[in-house]
């Protein structure tokens, strides 16, 4: 942060605007502290450098104008427990060239995923590629206010920033306001999982979002009528962690559904959080398009009947293993409360550019996500499409004909290729030449044995 403020200063010929570092705490700084002997730089990180790195963002007062950064890391520890494990770790770190601080957020995403564990609380990490592509479909502006209300590690707010500084950075920066609003009034998440908010904030931070708001929220359970209708675009993979209470589910969640379970409820949640007129990119199982209860099939028909449904991506099944092998899709749709749904895009997703077993091997060579994003800002040419095709366009009545079945197999049509077999009779002349001449083998085999 304090270099990026530094060459900014230096391309305006301005001061730096508010320098981390004071010149008594150059010390504090990586490049020089790496260089000290392994006690020595022991004693400066556990002592000065981790309480320095907690207070990031802190204003004047302890708790009031705090960054939500420094709220989730007050109760961080330093538990790198010898000088000599901190100097290998320093050495290794030292040992990465580091350009940008993208390469930093790539790093600290690499080590996120070799540390993540499946199963609790349903999370589990959405690829990357996964994530950039959802990103990508939804275009992000620096108008948007966006949110992600199971934000767990921040990915998908870390990439919709990164499509905001590669898309629009003389937008984000070209004034104080512009900046400050990128900062710290663009990204908002929330999680009920405490290490995952800390995660989330440092991943935000070495991404280059300085004050984003990441909070304790759990969304299913608290209404928060300020959050309501407030952003225009979501972005989410919300845990499929079962169900709930009514008792421990916000009312206004179960007027818009009544309901027990979470991908449900996450929904109608996405549909409050939303403005009018803002879209959305989220994940669900698969059983949320062809559910047959009352709740999926009213939900399903709010979104293609009160609302924009834009697109259904069905993914294989193997796109978030090893952490599981549930199969999911893609739902893109706009927020109208008047309805819109013309026709709904399908696309069949059969490979992602990873192999879908336990192992996930880089295939690149195979990977429909370049396709899918080509057709879809093209997908108003679908219409010939037919829909044998791997993408193709159904209207909304023969959708609600089917009670709302937003399932890629209703749809798709599956051809048949003609086998043509010999007749029987040339089979059993074949058959009977072959018993013929193994009969003939053998008669010559008793021969030589006399």
């Amino acid at each position: 942060m304090h270099t990026r403020r530094a060459a900014q200063a230096a391309r305006t010929g301005t001061p730096i605007r508010e320098p981390l570092f004071a010149p008594h705490q150059d010390h504090l700084r990586w490049s020089r502290f790496r260089d000290a002997a392994p006690e020595q730089m022991y004693a400066t990180v556990k002592d000065e450098v981790f309480p320095f790195i907690k207070a990031l963002g802190r204003s004047g007062g302890p708790e009031e104008g705090d960054s939500t950064y420094v709220h989730h890391m007050k109760d961080a520890l330093f538990t790198i427990p010898t000088s000599r494990v901190l100097a290998n770790v320093v050495d290794q770190l030292d040992g990465i060239e580091m350009p940008d601080s993208d390469t930093k957020g790539d790093l600290y995403e690499y080590m996120l995923g070799k540390i993540a564990t499946a199963g609790q609380n349903g999370q589990f990490r959405t690829p990357r590629h996964i994530i950039r592509l959802m990103v990508e479909m939804t275009d992000p502006t620096p108008r948007d206010v966006l949110c992600d209300p199971a934000c767990g590690t921040a990915g998908f707010l870390v990439a919709a920033a990164e499509y905001l500084r590669e898309h629009h950075h003389d937008a984000i920066y070209r004034t104080e306001e512009s900046r400050r609003k990128y900062n710290a009034g663009t990204f908002h998440g929330y999680d009920f999982d405490s290490t995952m908010l800390r995660i989330g904030s440092m991943n935000m931070l070495l991404h280059g979002v300085e004050n984003p708001d990441i909070r304790y929220r759990d969304s299913l359970a608290q209404a928060d009528r300020d959050d309501a209708e407030r952003f225009s675009l979501v972005l989410a993979n919300p845990p499929f962690a079962g169900s709930l209470d009514y008792e421990s589910t916000a009312r206004d969640l179960l007027q818009v559904v009544k309901t027990k379970k979470t991908e449900l409820l996450f929904l109608a949640l996405f549909l409050r959080l939303l403005q009018t007129g803002g879209r959305a990119a989220v994940i669900v199982p698969d059983g949320v398009l062809f559910g047959s209860s009352n709740a999926h099939r009213e939900l399903r028909k709010i979104l293609v009947e009160r609302q924009k449904l834009d697109a259904v991506i069905s993914m294989p099944s193997g796109v978030f293993k090893p952490y599981s092998g549930v199969s999911t899709a893609i739902l893109l749709f706009t927020k109208t409360n008047s309805g819109g749904t013309d026709q709904v895009w399908f696309y069949d997703m059969e490979a992602d550019g990873f192999s879908l077993d336990d192992k996930r091997t880089p295939q690149p060579e195979r990977s429909d996500l370049p396709d899918i994003l080509a057709r879809w800002q093209n997908r108003g040419a679908e219409a010939h499409h037919r829909r044998t095709d791997q993408s193709f366009l159904v209207p909304k009545a023969e959708i609600a004909g089917n009670d709302y079945d937003l399932s890629l197999n209703r749809y798709k049509e599956v051809v048949h290729e003609a086998v043509v077999h010999d007749a029987p009779r040339e089979i059993l002349q074949r058959l009977a030449a072959l018993e013929e001449e193994i009969a003939e083998g053998r008669r010559e085999l008793e021969g030589m044995l006399g």
